[in-house]
């Protein structure tokens, strides 16, 4: 393969341009080749998020016993075989984060009050690993799903509040890793990039001289105005730079989707495999997942054994035997899948490190108790990442723990220099 072009890094003259002493700005990072940057981290750090907005049964999930001694519930016990590579943690949830199902798209924005009025959510984890770290791969971030209602539900927020839609996919997210535009194609694509870049030229020549007779307010609302439109440029600057790098080669065939809802725990493999792929090829080193289950009829747990009616039906069991029996062979059937990405992950090398190592994954819900509609004591296992793990560690269930602070430790371990995100009152030391 013939090495691929190099755009020339974004000048600060150019950036400036038409912008005026108002804009000055000092030397950013976009200013140097993403390629560059992106080759300034030796050991890439990634982070893997899987949520199912309608959670676990609580009783088969949470251990009774706290450290490494405790024992694996009758829904954990499928990880036996990799006790040592994750943490459990029992009496954590987010502050003020209430409402029922209200409160599935606030699992990583930790946005207090989803149900009164006027609510509006905040900035999504992944999102401000993104604005911290910056776009070192292709993606910034891949955000996925499966069963999602792509309208209404999503893990991913930006920092306006607003939804990021869910790739649901896998055929799609392939040809986006993967599949090489034809010249023509490429090239359509940088022109649209540099239109976009130049209407935003146009608004800050007609907004650069907008602050004399402007009122503090106005100006403050003019400056984050401007930053906001500063933030766009950079980022379209790095989208032309990747469109002009070929992308990676993988000898993996494209999937094929899976169209049957009823099938949610094969189309979640799937979509895992793609995460891992994804990051086998540093195309991105942070997804997103939610599993939809509110969304998901009557389904498949395994074989030919399927549920008698919809997973949300289900999670309203009111203790009926048959029905917690469905979701207790729902939630083991999702740790088998969590046990066999773990080994996966473990057992795939790069440079002289397991992948597991570099990828933090982290599997929860919004939900402690579908049944009451519940969003304290969230379930919230942790595997990988360099991190101590084999212990569950309990917090009070009376008085919860911010998950945010684990939120922080996760942000500190991608290299984000913070010790504050949403409702945070502290880290998780003790893994590291």
């Amino acid at each position: 393969m013939n090495a691929p072009h190099i755009a020339r890094p974004f000048s600060r003259r150019r950036f400036l341009r038409g912008a005026g002493v108002s804009l000055a700005l000092p030397l950013l990072e976009c200013m140097t080749p993403v390629f560059s940057r992106a080759a300034q981290s030796a050991s890439p750090k990634r982070m893997l998020i899987i949520s199912n907005n309608l959670g676990f049964l609580p009783k088969p999930f949470f251990p009774t016993a706290t450290g490494f001694d405790y024992e694996l519930t009758p829904t954990l016990s499928p990880l036996a075989e990799v006790k040592r590579e994750f943490s459990i943690f029992s009496g954590m949830s987010h502050p003020d984060v209430n409402g029922g199902h209200s409160a599935e798209n606030c699992f990583l924005t930790a946005a207090r009050g989803p149900t009164k009025s006027g609510f509006r959510n905040q900035i999504s984890l992944d999102q401000f690993a993104v604005e911290k770290l910056g776009q070192l791969t292709r993606f910034p971030s891949l955000n996925l799903g499966v069963n999602i209602d792509k309208a209404n539900r999503s893990l991913s927020w930006t920092r306006d509040g607003v939804l990021l839609p869910a790739e649901d996919s896998a055929t799609a997210l392939f040809r986006r890793m993967f599949i090489q535009g034809d010249p023509e194609t490429v090239k359509r694509q940088l022109t649209r990039l540099d239109e976009r870049g130049s209407i935003l030229d146009t608004l800050r020549e007609q907004m650069g001289g907008m602050n004399r007779g402007l009122g503090s307010e106005d100006r403050a609302r003019l400056d984050q105005y401007l930053t906001s439109v500063r933030e766009v440029e950079e980022r379209l600057v790095t989208s032309r730079e990747w469109e002009l790098k070929p992308k990676p080669v993988t000898t993996q065939q494209e999937p094929t989707d899976i169209q049957d809802k009823k099938r949610i725990f094969d189309k979640l493999e799937l979509m895992l495999a793609m995460s891992q792929l994804a990051f086998e090829s540093d195309s991105t080193r942070i997804v997103t997942l939610m599993v939809d289950a509110f969304a998901t009829p009557a389904f498949n747990i395994h074989g030919d054994e399927n549920t008698t009616e919809g997973y949300h039906g289900l999670s309203h069991h009111g203790q009926a035997p048959d029905k917690v029996k469905q979701l207790a062979d729902a939630d083991r059937q999702q740790m088998v899948i969590l046990a066999s990405l773990i080994q996966n992950l473990a057992s795939k090398k790069e440079d002289n490190a397991r992948l597991l190592d570099r990828t933090m994954v982290l599997f929860g819900s919004n939900m402690g108790d579908a049944n009451k509609h519940d969003n304290t004591n969230l379930p919230v296992i942790l595997a990988g990442g360099g991190l101590k793990h084999g212990q569950h560690h309990a917090f009070k269930h009376d008085n919860n723990t911010p998950l945010c602070n684990l939120f922080v430790t996760l942000l500190q371990q991608m290299g984000v220099a913070t010790d504050k995100f949403s409702s945070s009152a502290g880290t998780m030391n003790a893994l590291v």
